[in-house]
């Protein structure tokens, strides 16, 4: 990990919420802080690619509720109480505002957050994700997630043994680097011969039911007053080329809502939209843009 980065602990309900943050220090105080949230079984670390291309801005990015070393934080699990953790963590950073990314999950907690605490949100940016997606009757809406939810019930007798798993995701193929080894290697857990992916499947289970728009966020999206960019990833969560979403879903979602705006990241999937030098080169762009317009125009 790079030296301008620190871990943290910060007191919620029930516990720590736990995550990183990068260039903390004193001197980048008066700058944009940047709030990251990862996705339904990740970590924090799906984040160092961007990180690594905002210059001095803070980088702030959890471990949610029942994910890394946050799965000890009981239930619920729901967005709306990840929104509320994220408000409490940045009142123990004493960060007032953020612009605030999203990747798949992250992002619908980052419409929560933004509804639900309007006055800590400068903008978003919703990196393939928060966008409702409709949930197919009588189709268990834990497929749509693949081999995520597969490993989550899984055992690996060796650190190896989860690398090698990773290694053959289909989603890493041509993009295996340094950097997807320490994302595998935080989200284990246990002890050998039992080791176990970090995230509680209790908490995928709950979050994956709100995906569709239900529970009032639909509304919360449409009500939002603050700027969004939505970047769309081509191909989904095993490279196939059947995006997560449809380009005719987000383009009717930006005739809806004239604050948003639809961007096209060529040649990524689902991760590596995020956890790839050319993926995270252009949600970097994305973030720095709403980071200039934020400096440009301060509440």
């Amino acid at each position: 990990m790079s030296d301008d980065y620190q871990p943290f602990r910060a007191p919620v309900a029930g516990g720590d919420l736990c995550g990183g943050q990068w260039r903390a220090a004193p001197h980048s105080g008066q700058q944009t802080t940047v709030l990251a949230i990862h996705g339904i079984t990740a970590s924090h670390l799906t984040w160092p690619w961007l990180t690594d291309r905002l210059g001095s801005h803070r980088v702030i990015a959890p471990d949610l509720r029942g994910r890394a070393r946050s799965n000890a934080l009981p239930g619920p699990y729901g967005l709306r109480r990840h929104a509320d953790d994220l408000a409490r963590l940045l009142d123990f950073l004493e960060v007032d505002r953020a612009v605030v990314v999203g990747h798949s999950m992250g992002a619908f907690v980052a419409v929560w957050l933004a509804h639900l605490h309007p006055d800590r949100v400068d903008s978003l940016v919703l990196v393939d994700g928060g966008l409702p997606i409709p949930r197919d009757t009588g189709i268990d809406p834990l497929l749509m997630l693949g081999p995520a939810v597969e490993r989550l019930s899984q055992t690996f007798d060796t650190e190896q043994t989860y690398l090698d798993f990773w290694r053959g995701h289909p989603a890493f193929s041509a993009d295996w680097s340094p950097r997807v080894v320490d994302f595998a290697r935080y989200d284990l857990d246990g002890v050998a011969p039992t080791l176990h992916p970090s995230t509680r499947l209790a908490a995928v289970v709950e979050n994956v039911m709100e995906l569709n728009g239900s529970d009032g966020y639909t509304e919360a999206l449409r009500g939002l007053a603050v700027p969004i960019d939505f970047l769309r990833a081509p191909r989904g969560l095993l490279n196939e080329p059947t995006a997560l979403y449809d380009r005719s879903v987000a383009a009717d979602w930006a005739t809806q809502l004239s604050h948003l705006t639809v961007q096209e990241v060529d040649d990524v999937n689902h991760y590596t939209i995020i956890m790839s030098d050319r993926g995270a080169d252009r949600v970097a762009r994305a973030v720095k843009a709403q980071i200039k317009e934020s400096e440009r125009t301060p509440i």
